[in-house]
């Protein structure tokens, strides 16, 4: 796909598993939430049961120093102010928190995390096995009654956990269900358990990716890798490839880091590991309204318009 890749509606190809009467619905689903590019910038919202209070008050480290979280953050409302406001493709966040907030943000394009557990429980005490809260006939019901533009689902699959079948079972589920009803499948795809000596093996990474495609994903969320020798955005290749052509892979942002190395990052994933987006969550909202913001732009500006950092960090700066 060129960087300009401007698609219509011929060019998307629909999964055989979505009805007839709703592929138009997925169709337009699909080029809304890419901005007509086939990429995906995801703004990811789902930290407030998965990382409980620890990304959004009190201090963290960004490169060694010690900054204070904005106390913008504190408040669950940002994530919608930023939704709101930033070029995103899709805000993903638990439906509790959309059927709160959805009324007065009508216009921001939803994902519906479906399951979600607290960091709490370490892998060495337990295995993780995070369970859907929520099904896909409860979306479609909350998206039918709420009138809000719900265009995904989202779940988090840990494989190589003991409990991976299980998990198994409920995205394959969810993929089926939504595209039944013309959404999209977005899946969280992360090698953990005590079986998993290193989640960011560039090998094992690529595992979950094409475990995803076979699950029906239309993107797979995953880790950007940590190679032993070689560069990152080489060894990611091997990620994108696994998962195919009908499957996008999108990273994971992870931790804040500064402006400029996370948009090289960026800029690397999508040029060289042809990567097909990114899902960011901290390294956005872990900042004040107006910088979130701009920062959000910034990151669509090299994934949704085939920009450079410069020019990204140009946004940034405003």
């Amino acid at each position: 796909m060129s960087h300009h890749a401007h698609l219509t509606a011929k060019d998307v190809i629909v999964p055989a598993d979505v009805p007839k009467s709703m592929a138009s619905e997925y169709t337009k689903n699909f080029l809304s939430m890419t901005h007509n590019t086939g990429r995906l910038m995801l703004f990811a919202g789902d930290q407030k049961i998965e990382h409980l209070n620890d990304d959004f008050y009190g201090k963290i480290k960004v490169e060694g120093n010690e900054v204070v979280i904005p106390m913008d953050d504190a408040e669950p409302e940002h994530l919608f102010r930023i939704a709101s406001k930033a070029k995103i493709g899709v805000f993903a966040t638990q439906l509790g928190l959309i059927a709160k907030y959805g009324p007065s943000y009508k216009e921001v394009p939803y994902l519906v995390k479906l399951n979600s557990k607290s960091h709490l429980v370490k892998t060495s005490q337990k295995d993780p096995l995070s369970q859907a809260a929520w099904t896909v006939e409860q979306v479609v019901k909350f998206k039918k009654d709420s009138g809000l533009n719900v265009m995904a689902v989202g779940y988090t699959v840990y494989a190589g956990s003991e409990f991976e079948s299980e998990m198994l079972r409920e995205a394959a589920g969810a993929a089926f269900e939504a595209h039944q009803n013309g959404m999209l499948a977005v899946f969280w795809m992360y090698p953990r358990g005590k079986a998993v000596p290193d989640e960011k093996d560039p090998h094992l990474v690529a595992g979950a990716a094409g475990m995803g495609a076979c699950l029906g994903a239309d993107f797979v969320k995953v880790n950007y890798p940590k190679p032993k020798e070689g560069k990152p955005a080489e060894a990611f290749r091997e990620a994108v490839m696994a998962a195919g052509k009908r499957t996008g892979v999108i990273t994971a942002g992870g931790s804040s880091k500064s402006p400029k190395d996370f948009f090289q990052e960026t800029w690397e994933q999508v040029n060289i590991s042809g990567c097909r987006g990114n899902a960011t969550g901290r390294n956005i909202h872990q900042k004040p309204l107006g910088e979130a913001i701009r920062f959000a732009n910034a990151i669509s500006a090299i994934t949704l318009d085939g920009k450079g950092v410069d020019d990204a960090m140009e946004v940034y700066n405003g």
